[in-house]
């Protein structure tokens, strides 16, 4: 068998055939098994294991363990690293979107935001406004220059001072 990983390193096709029929039933189970734990359709994991596979067949050093083992841990990575990202950018549907915006800003409340502003730092306005934009704490900190931390602590800051603001104007 491993002169035929040699082959399909090479680019022989028909030896890449043969390793791809080897690793069938393995990816079609890992793809199948994380797709149940989940919840992310099993088609789609499948197809970045078989990208991950492809990807690793021509770099694969046969010196070191077993091909197989190798190509399966990649095609594994590959997988975890959808799900991550798929987790990443959950999408909603367009009729829930305005009440996730609606947590943030509050349509009944009676704070000025020309005021809050005046009493944020120029950091906390730059944070505050890229999460009202949409993004992650992590993005927003990258963003501003600063860990996801300190993303949180000037969130703090600022729900401080919005709630400062709002027991003045009641």
């Amino acid at each position: 068998m491993e002169q035929v990983y040699e082959r399909a390193r090479e680019g022989e096709r028909i030896a890449q055939t043969v390793v791809i029929d080897a690793l069938q039933s393995r990816i079609d189970k890992m793809a199948c098994y994380f797709g149940r734990q989940c919840g992310v359709d099993p088609d789609d994991l499948r197809q970045e294991a078989w990208v991950a596979v492809i990807e690793t067949l021509p770099e694969l050093d046969l010196t070191i363990g077993s091909p197989e083992q190798h190509l399966l841990k990649r095609a594994r990575w590959r997988i975890l690293d959808t799900i991550r990202f798929q987790r990443r950018r959950q999408h909603l549907p367009l009729h829930e979107v305005q009440s996730v915006h609606e947590s943030y800003l509050d349509i009944h409340s009676t704070v000025d935001m020309s005021k809050l502003l005046e009493r944020l730092t120029p950091i906390q306005r730059r944070i505050l406004r890229g999460l009202l934009e949409g993004y992650t704490w992590r993005e927003v900190g990258a963003l501003v220059g600063c860990t996801s931390a300190n993303v949180a602590y000037h969130v703090r800051k600022i729900r401080e001072v919005y709630v400062e603001l709002e027991g003045v104007t009641m």
